[in-house]
């Protein structure tokens, strides 16, 4: 009996290794979120970056000098961007206070009467005249009651003076209570270029440093998952790249054609958040619709202009990007809305982008291991 214990209590204790191990990766990840996030983004920018690395070093550059060129022309074309996008900014808010603002709240209190008009005439078909007058009966009754119960009841004492107002607004109260995330977020994005840098020239290093933790076969095996790796990353962040541009391309060239103010910003929002897993179509949504308060009187306009958002983001996500990036990373989709939900509650909004490339790395190292392949053919289509 003692031995079957002894027996027993191994078999427990084997088992709940690596439910605990799980458990302290969870906490990990979530505990050190903002520093894992950082690392992981500057590693799929990196991965994006090393082809044109090796371009250069095609032609004599040595790597250190590529990185260094690569990078630098990286950060300029972030800040043109980013200076581009602020202007357009700065322009529409200004726009927007001098020639549009009574137009806008004209125009949504218009959509807004529409809608209560569409609302009432949907009532008066669905219920029938009848009903309607014992609901408008029941509800004067219930009116009266109350009245007479109000008379009836003794006048309240005047209310205690209010507190005076707090020094801060609640604005700046969230503001203050987040001073501290925003720092450190601020803080470790400023090691992405760095980050990137040194991934980039210290490549061949890193690499060869890597693999000798690990000796014969299992070099090999770690060898092709790193490879397999940054193919699929590399893969899946270049073919969303390539997909949010032509979006971006054909929304802002539609938006000009339909008369909308800032074709340029709003074209590109709306074509990059349509990749946006699930929720990408409202978001794609958004900015043209809000742009269009400006300029749209009718509702038939809304309408088109919903319908070629929609028309456009459904064309993208149904025979483009299973080509562009479907193909590379071979996930089923009950795995990416499991994988999307579960890095989504890990780190918000960066685990929604991340979850994807990093299912996909996971895919790849399964696919390598002989121990853990099923789950690799698991992950897959």
């Amino acid at each position: 009996m003692a031995l079957v214990a002894r027996r027993l209590d191994e078999m427990s204790q084997t088992r709940a290794f690596p439910v605990i191990a799980f458990g302290v990766v969870i906490a990990l990840l979530y505990w050190a979120r903002i520093f894992f996030i950082t690392f992981f983004t500057a590693v799929a920018i990196a991965f994006i970056l090393e082809p044109f690395v090796a371009l250069l070093m095609r032609i004599r550059f040595p790597r250190s000098l590529a990185s260094f060129v690569v990078c630098s022309v990286a950060l300029l074309a972030v800040y043109l961007i980013g200076l581009g996008a602020f202007t357009q900014v700065a322009s529409l808010t200004e726009d927007y206070q001098q020639n549009y603002g009574q137009k806008v709240a004209a125009a949504v209190q218009n959509v807004r009467t529409r809608i209560e008009e569409m609302e009432k005439a949907t009532y008066q078909l669905v219920v029938p005249a009848r009903q309607q007058q014992q609901q408008k009966q029941q509800q004067q009754q219930l009116d009266s009651r109350q009245r007479k119960k109000k008379a009836a009841e003794p006048v309240a004492p005047a209310p205690p003076p209010e507190p005076p107002a707090p020094d801060r607004l609640p604005v700046t109260e969230y503001l203050f209570a987040r001073l501290g995330s925003l720092y450190q977020i601020l803080l470790m994005s400023s090691f992405v270029p760095f980050l990137v840098y040194f991934m980039l020239s210290w490549r061949d290093h890193a690499h060869r440093s890597f693999l000798q933790f690990f000796d014969g076969e299992d070099r090999i095996i770690a060898a092709k998952s790193l490879e397999r790796i940054a193919e699929m990353v590399r893969g899946f962040v270049v073919g969303n790249f390539a997909l949010g541009l032509l979006l971006a391309s054909f929304s802002s060239l539609i938006f000009w054609k339909l008369g909308l103010p800032y074709p340029m910003l709003t074209g590109p929002l709306s074509g990059f958040f349509s990749l946006v897993p699930y929720i990408g179509l409202p978001l794609a949504l958004a900015p043209p619709l809000m742009v269009s308060l400006m300029v749209f009187q009718s509702i038939s306009s809304y309408l088109l202009l919903a319908a070629i958002v929609m028309l456009l983001h459904i064309l993208a996500l149904n025979l483009l990007y299973p080509k562009l990036v479907g193909s590379r990373v071979h996930l089923n989709p009950l795995v990416v809305t499991v994988a999307l939900m579960f890095w989504g509650f890990l780190w918000d909004a960066a685990g929604l982008v991340l979850a994807i490339p990093l299912t996909a790395g996971i895919k790849a190292v399964c696919d390598n291991v002989a121990s853990l392949r099923q789950y690799g053919k698991f992950l897959g289509d």
